[in-house]
């Protein structure tokens, strides 16, 4: 349920690319240009190893430990994973992460969960790869409880809990977010998250799919494919998902990723174009995509960089810029996060979404190269 004009935020690189590892000084210091520059949010995505056969493995950062030190780093912008592999930690310790997290950054988290997607990376490190959605099911049932009540006692099929407690309790209710966009996730999203992320897109276009971006590129012009009806129709599944669970589907706040190439007029990429959808073009162009995302409903739009550096981050910023000159951006979503946010909500709104506090919400702003899966 938007309050303001849809708010923009975008992924840090804690991934490696092919040809360098960006160090955490680098990560920290595109926190702080995005948050000087206006953005609402950044994000990181939650990874152990990368592993195809053939190619070179890949790997990152830890996220939860990156996303702690730019708890500090940083003063406004709302911090969220994008989204935490829930099998990775285990659900119980994971709310008592999120709780410190919270604490530390005075009231920005947004605590993002999904199943999981790449195998070799749970085979590597010795997780399980089975039944994921159950197991997401079970740890979002574990962490809701304990977040929204501060106590939990779960004998369920993968986890057990005698009359485990969360204290300190969160000084507030912190804002969960479920990503995926198939249809059992998103029952998981109508009955624990405060918010839903839906899968990557590219650009929504307006009209004929043969428009020409700035520099002509057919690759950029045939990757970018029919968002807008794709989105509409995984909306509509979202509604009738919330009705399902007795849920108003108002009270579940819509973000998207978006996988963003800006580009400068006369002056192409030097990188290959990634084979899934992006947003491309000068500046102008991507707040017109800005303004087409908002037109459908979108709550917060979080914007993967391809690829992210410093010059092509200041080239979103322009385009947020000119974005919000044409769209009735709240003053006020830029504040600073109350030091003593609301406590957590208690009795009824155990393990369950659509209840939390409009100040929650509203923090969440009601809110790569490669393609993160559904």
């Amino acid at each position: 349920m938007r309050t303001g004009a849809m708010r923009v935020g975008v992924v840090l690189p804690i991934v490696e690319y092919p040809w360098k590892q960006p160090s955490y000084l680098e990560i920290r210091d595109l926190a702080s240009q995005a948050e000087a520059a206006g953005f609402d949010s950044v994000w990181v995505f939650d990874h152990l190893l990368f592993r195809a056969p053939g190619e070179r493995a890949e790997g990152g950062w830890e996220s939860w430990t990156t996303l702690s030190a730019l708890a500090e780093a940083t003063s406004r912008v709302t911090l969220g994973t994008f989204v935490l592999c829930a099998a990775f930690r285990h659900p119980a310790v994971l709310a008592k992460m999120a709780a410190t997290l919270d604490e530390i950054s005075r009231g920005r988290l947004v605590l993002g969960l999904g199943a999981g997607w790449h195998r070799p990376e749970f085979e590597a490190f010795g997780l399980p790869f089975d039944h994921r959605v159950e197991r997401l099911d079970e740890q979002l049932e574990i962490i809701t409880t304990l977040l929204r009540t501060g106590r939990a006692d779960h004998h369920g099929s993968f986890h057990r809990l005698r009359d485990a407690e969360l204290r300190p309790a969160p000084r507030r209710r912190i804002p969960v977010l479920v990503g995926g966009g198939g249809p059992r996730l998103m029952r998981l999203a109508a009955r624990y998250a405060d918010l839903w992320n839906t899968c990557w897109y590219g650009a929504p276009q307006p009209g004929d799919p043969a428009d020409e971006t700035t520099d002509g590129s057919e690759a950029v012009r045939a990757a970018t494919g029919p968002a807008a009806g794709d989105l509409t129709r995984t909306l509509a599944a979202a509604r009738v998902a919330c009705a399902d669970e007795g849920r108003d589907p108002a009270t579940l706040g819509v973000t998207v990723g978006v996988n963003v190439a800006p580009l400068t007029p006369g002056r192409p990429s030097p990188y290959p174009w990634p084979a899934y959808p992006v947003l491309a073009g000068a500046p102008e162009e991507i707040a017109a995509g800005l303004h087409r995302y908002e037109a459908l409903g979108v709550d917060h739009l979080i914007c993967n960089l391809n690829p992210h550096y410093p010059q092509v981050q200041s080239q979103l910023a322009h385009a947020l810029s000119l974005y919000r000159a044409e769209s009735p951006y709240r003053a006020d979503s830029a504040r600073e996060p109350a030091s003593v946010p609301p406590p957590a909500a208690t009795g009824d709104d155990a393990g369950r979404g659509g209840s939390a506090t409009a100040d929650a919400l509203d923090v969440a702003g009601t809110g790569g190269r490669r393609k993160e899966s559904c």
